[in-house]
């Protein structure tokens, strides 16, 4: 008699699991140990791997499982059970975990059987380009054209982007007859396949290149220098990122030009906070202007400008000059400045000025000792 065979120790599970989890480890279990994946000892695989499924087809049955569990075995003999590869279900052991043979094939090697995958060349966007540009806050006002240079892949002319001299000196790939594609037959545990790639010769053009191009040198492309003018619209937030469309490098095999894409960067001022559309700014004015109230120039976007602050104003008063902050970029409509008000208060006074301070401060019973 054969030795007894522990089906949930070969799969890993306690002998309480769940279906689904007798599911899962019998997938994790196939997928490790398929003879496929283990060329040099095909022949231990395939024992383990008919182990694994036996024992899987065995717990994933409720009925068999039930018999397993109270006999120590499945069928008419002790310990043998159907090497079919079907279920209670009717279905093959894979069919139930992976719904169809051609699911067991997309798991190992990635497409089905038999399937012919036409992996020529196709025409492929260029790569994107990435610059950064730093403006002024008074830039943000107003908008600003920057105009910029930089180098870029272009198609060259002489060939038109194919490498050949003249666009047409080819011959057919020698490797794949000029289908761009290689067809090979793979035997494996379920049968024989056949797997088609693109043919690493000639990259899936099914053509190679003769005589190359004498301008680029067969590569289809040349470096260039580029200047274009970019136009920073008002209200740009620092960070922002401006598109090109079709100011990055060539595509190639016939594909279009990438994107340029410029980061803005906006230069610190040290007069201004910027808020979103809203700037804010300090100004220090003597305590007696504070006290008295006067006009004083204030720091603006479009320059200086007279403010007027009146009598009694107290230390970090916030004083709003509405419309003189930065255009919103999607509306247009400006922002506000806010002016906080900083108060100055001298170190020292002459004898002089410490009298008259002393006067006030006795005409309003200050103690001051």
């Amino acid at each position: 008699m054969a030795p007894k065979k522990d089906y949930y120790e070969i799969l890993g599970v306690p002998r309480n699991a769940t279906q689904e989890e007798i599911r899962k480890a019998y997938r994790n279990l196939v997928k490790k140990w398929h003879p496929d994946l283990h060329p040099e000892n095909r022949e231990e695989a395939e024992k383990k791997f008919k182990e694994i499924t036996e024992a899987y087809e065995v717990l994933s049955d409720p009925e068999k499982r039930a018999q397993y569990d109270q006999f120590g075995y499945v069928g008419e003999h002790p310990f043998s059970t159907s090497t079919s590869g079907h279920t209670g279900s009717g279905k093959t052991i894979f069919e139930d975990l992976f719904g169809d043979f051609e699911d067991i094939f997309d798991m190992f090697f990635g497409r089905r059987p038999g399937a012919r995958t036409e992996e020529r060349r196709t025409p492929k966007p260029g790569e994107d380009i990435n610059m950064v540009i730093t403006i002024e806050l008074s830039d943000v006002l107003t908008g600003k054209e920057v105009p910029i240079e930089y180098e870029r892949r272009e198609v060259c002319d002489a060939c038109g982007g194919t490498g050949a001299d003249g666009g047409v000196s080819f011959r057919t790939c020698p490797r794949c007859g000029g289908t761009g594609v290689i067809r090979e037959e793979q035997r494996t545990f379920f049968g024989t396949f056949i797997n088609t790639y693109t043919c690493p010769t000639c990259g899936g053009t099914g053509k190679i290149v003769e005589k190359r191009c004498r301008v680029c040198g067969g590569i289809g492309y040349i470096l260039r220098k580029r200047r274009i003018k970019v136009k920073i619209p008002p209200g740009v937030e620092d960070g922002a990122r401006l598109r090109v469309a079709n100011g990055g490098h060539c595509g190639t095999d016939g594909g279009p030009y990438g994107d340029l894409y410029i980061t803005v960067k906006v230069r610190d001022d040290p007069r201004f906070r910027r808020e979103g559309d809203d700037v804010y700014t300090e100004i220090k004015v003597n305590f007696v202007q504070a006290i008295l109230g006067s006009t004083v120039v204030v720091p603006t976007l479009e320059g200086p400008q007279p403010f007027k602050i009146p009598p009694g104003t107290q230390p970090d008063t916030v004083f709003r000059l509405k419309g003189k902050g930065l255009p919103n970029m999607r509306t247009g409509k400006r922002g506000n400045l806010y002016v906080i008000v900083k108060i100055e208060i001298p170190k020292r006074v002459s004898s002089k000025e410490r009298k008259l301070l002393e006067e006030y401060a006795k005409m309003e019973n200050i103690n001051i000792d």
